[in-house]
Parts: C-alpha cells; structure tokens; sequence
C-alpha cells in the first residue's frame, strides 16, 4: 500500500459520480475537500459514516469543505444509497480500484480470522492548494464530523 503523508500533493484522479457525471479533484482547487474512503455502500459502518457526514453538511460547508465519498461499488449502488440515506454529496465510483490504490487505501485486510484485499476506511483533508492538510485512519462512524471540525 502507498503511504501518503500529511503536506504531500493530493493526488490527482478523474471518476464518475453517481449520476455517471465526471468529477476531478482539480475542479475542487480553491477549496477543502473531504475526501473519504469507505468499504461499501448500505454496510452499517459506511451507512453511519455517511448519515453523520449528510447530517451535518451545513456545518462543513460553513467551515469551507466540500464531502466525496469513494468506494469499490457502482454508480447504481451510490445511486440507491443516496436515495435511500438522502445523502447530500456525491460518491465516487471506483470499481476499478484505482483511486483507493493512488490514495494507499486498498490492500490487506483481516476479518474473524480471515485474509482478503479491502478499502481501509480512510479520510483525507485535503486544502485549498490541493495538499493535504490531515489524514483520518481511526475513523469513529458515528462522529466522523466531529473528528474533521
């Protein structure tokens, strides 16, 4: 797995949104940016994860930040995720895995004893200028907001 660091240059990627819409990181210069990193849509960590960001978008806009969500799954499972939760930001798609490699949030993982390939849920501050400004490992679902304000 890569392994970013605090002040490095985000990286730079291109994907579809749920509504098949190309979304860049560069669109976002100038702004903040949240950008995390989750397992799985309609999973109770990522749902959790997910109402806590929408619940509070208000207060995160007022601090400057703009949400994406990316995970493995496709535009129609963010599609029905969002409907369902009335999730207020956009999810990435990254069925390739691409974006989750580039950030060094794909790799190993261990669940009740057994071994599997898996996102590491993961949060990225990235600035204004592009850099980025704080990685989140320890995710609390339930109070990630909380954790990037």
């Amino acid at each position: 797995m890569l392994k970013l660091k605090e002040g490095q240059k985000a990286p730079i990627f291109s994907a579809k949104n749920q509504n098949g819409n190309n979304i860049s990181l560069t669109q976002f210069l100038g702004k903040k940016v949240v950008l995390y990193f989750y397992p799985k849509d309609n999973t109770p960590g990522c749902t959790a994860q997910a109402c806590n960001l929408s619940e509070n978008i208000d207060n995160l806009k007022k601090n400057g930040f703009i949400v994406l969500g990316v995970s493995p799954d496709s535009e129609k499972s963010h599609l029905k995720f969002i409907s369902k939760y009335n999730l207020s930001f956009d999810l990435i798609v990254d069925e390739s895995k691409s974006i989750c490699k580039l950030y060094g949030v794909w790799g190993p993982k261990k669940f009740m004893g057994r071994e599997y390939d898996g996102v590491h849920r993961t949060t990225f501050l990235i600035d204004e200028n592009g850099l980025i400004d704080k990685i989140i490992t320890k995710v609390n679902t339930k109070n990630h907001t909380e954790q990037i304000l």
